[in-house]
């Protein structure tokens, strides 16, 4: 996906000057995605042996539901449509970030909506105002809860058992609130989900950028873990040996290793990567759900109309896709928590006691979906070829709109979504300039808090990681950090601060922000016409987003801005052509406490996603639709 610099530059100087009519002093309309390279790790090659086979190997992976404890719940649940979730039943956390002053947790997770709730469109916005326009208006209603994903219900891990689907555990009463009837329901994470389409061009991903750029193979913390160790053979001896490694431009991996050990997410409280290859790897891929014939990766493996692929299991695809090195040893890995001992005769037989694939599973898994991921790029909407010389390619409406989104006197939009990847959380901006300084306050490039709830609900980039660092790099005592007027290093603000997402396929994945709150593009128009739902003087929310009050004297402005954002849809999304096409997926949709009549035990329901080939399907309903 590599582009001709020279012929960029060329084409983009012949068409910024379609219908301008903005000051020279505007930044220029983003560019086309199209001519920006999707990134790629420095050391791939010292991992995968075959880019396809780890493509294939990670979009199995993704969409296969037995990954998660329970069985049926896939990292493609939270994110099967254009990338994130339409569910509305049982999708509502109470908010489990919520700290005080002091930092220190609140305990108060009391829920408005309650747990196993359907929503309605009359929920949204979560905070409504007598004055959409006046952000000091007396409030019509207000909730503090979350609209997220639901995930697995409440249970302590045991064990797995080669070949199963389901873990062995033993459930445990929700102390979160997660409960019907004194019966636990699906547990919900605590932020909503984004889209994983364009993931791959983030530096950091998900919403308080916890999951590095830098994978270490095992979990999302990079090098912030000192004891996050893989194994490998010894190029001199067929010994096995820990090591600690590093991939960079792989914050995709990081992300993908954190919901299948999450407990609010997909798995039962304990459970660790090396149990989830000791379940897997003996298993035919996708052996519960259905492949489509003409899938665009899995075509020549599908079954169809049987489930799974030909491929016989996950060894298998693991062997095809990475070095030897990685995965081929007699030896064993006895897992004694933060000591791990290499056993050199026998085989593993406690569950304790792992095979080098299975103790590596998190670098395979983790890589591998990366691979994937990577390939999920929305860059065919009609503002990337309207960008790239097609000048019919959107309305005069959404040209307008573009213009005020790059407005340094009216929308300014394009001060927090950067470049082509429409945010400044990507690598491209990142890499550049990883600190910025605005009104006197430095940040997080690609983070800001724009008021949607207060700092104090979620401090997001403001946090800590296990380990006592701060999650906000501005904020590392090693960085350098501009002077101010002053002559002084600009105080740096962090907390409540969120990744700025980037914007492609936005008409596709509501509920928006963090919290879920806003359902249309309407309410995130007023939402940064008002200033945002929430003031505080120590935010930049005081001073940069609040200027954006200008937009409520014009909904002709706010017309043409949500133009744009309609011409940022990929229809390949929206339809499900390749590379968007996918295997079955069960969803859960309504939880056990629902009775089923005919055998009178409670039972859950599920959404069949059928699958659709390369030439894609009928478009999934959105959410609330």
């Amino acid at each position: 996906m590599f582009r001709n610099p020279s012929f960029i530059a060329a084409l983009m100087i012949s068409i910024w000057g379609i219908g301008e009519t903005h000051a020279a002093e505007d930044p220029a309309r983003p560019p086309s995605l199209k001519t920006i390279s999707v990134p790629e790790p420095d050391n791939l090659d010292d991992f995968i042996i075959n880019k396809q086979k780890a493509i294939e190997l990670g979009k199995a992976l993704f969409w296969e539901m037995r990954v998660g404890s329970d069985g049926v719940t896939a990292c493609a649940t939270c994110h099967f449509n254009a990338g994130s979730d339409s569910r509305s039943f049982n999708q509502v956390n109470p908010g489990s970030n919520r700290v005080h002053s002091d930092g220190t947790p609140d305990a108060d997770l009391t829920f408005d909506f309650g747990p196993a709730q359907q929503l309605m469109r009359g929920d949204f916005p979560l905070r409504k105002l007598s004055n959409i326009s006046d952000r000091s208006s007396p409030v019509i209603s207000d909730s503090n809860d979350v609209v997220s994903s639901q995930g697995v219900q409440a249970a302590v891990f045991l064990y797995t058992v080669r070949g199963k689907s389901k873990d062995v555990v033993t459930p445990k009463i929700d102390a979160d609130g997660f409960l019907i009837d004194h019966k636990n329901v699906r547990r919900v994470a605590p932020r909503n989900a984004p889209s994983i389409i364009n993931a791959v061009f983030n530096f950091r991903n998900l919403s308080d950028g916890s999951a590095q750029n830098d994978f270490n193979g095992v979990n999302k913390w990079g090098s912030r873990d000192p004891n996050a160790k893989v194994y490998r053979v010894t190029s001199s001896s067929s010994q096995i040996e820990a090591v600690t490694i590093s991939i960079n431009n792989a914050s995709t991996a990081s992300q993908a290793v954190a919901p299948p050990v999450s407990d609010r997410e997909m798995s039962a409280t304990g459970r660790t990567f090396p149990d989830i290859g000791r379940k897997l790897i003996s298993m035919r891929p996708l052996a519960l759900q259905q492949v489509h014939p003409q899938d665009s990766v899995f075509g020549e493996y599908s079954r169809w109309p049987h489930s799974g692929l030909t491929i016989p299991s996950y060894k298998k695809m693991i062997q095809a896709a990475f070095h030897p090195q990685w995965w081929d040893s007699e030896q064993f890995i006895r897992n004694l928590g933060t000591t791990p001992n290499i056993v050199t005769h026998g085989k593993p037989r406690f569950p304790n006691e792992y095979s080098l694939m299975e103790y590596n599973f998190s670098l395979f898994f983790g890589l591998a979906v990366q691979m994937y991921v990577s390939t999920l790029v929305a860059d065919d909407t009609p503002y990337d070829r309207f960008m790239m010389g097609d000048a019919s390619a959107i309305s005069a409406a959404a040209i307008q709109g573009v213009d005020v989104f790059r407005s340094q006197t009216r929308g300014r939009c394009i001060n927090c979504h950067e470049g082509a990847e429409l945010t400044g959380a990507s690598i491209t901006r990142v890499t550049a300039s990883p600190v910025r300084v605005r009104e006197e306050q430095a940040f997080d490039r690609g983070f800001n808090h724009i008021g949607v709830r207060p700092a104090t609900e979620d401090i997001g980039l403001g946090g800590k990681d296990p380990f006592g660092k701060e999650l906000s790099y501005s904020r590392h005592p090693a960085t350098a950090i501009p002077n101010c007027a002053n002559g002084l290093p600009c105080p740096v603000i962090a907390d409540g601060f969120i990744k700025v997402p980037g914007l492609r396929n936005i008409e596709l994945t509501a509920p928006y922000f963090h919290n879920g709150g806003t359902l249309t593009l309407r309410e995130i128009l007023d939402l940064y016409s008002r200033g945002g739902n929430f003031h505080s003087l120590e935010q930049l929310d005081g001073s940069e987003i609040a200027g954006l009050n200008i937009l409520s004297n014009s909904e002709e402005e706010k017309s043409n801005l949500e133009a744009f954002l309609l011409s940022l849809t990929d229809e390949r999304v929206r339809l499900r052509k390749a590379p968007f096409d996918h295997p079955q997926l069960l969803i859960p949709i309504k939880d056990h406490h629902l009775l089923d009549k005919q055998t009178n035990h409670h039972s859950e329901a599920f959404l069949k996603i059928n699958a659709v080939g390369k030439n894609g399907g009928v478009p999934l309903k959105r959410f609330l639709q």
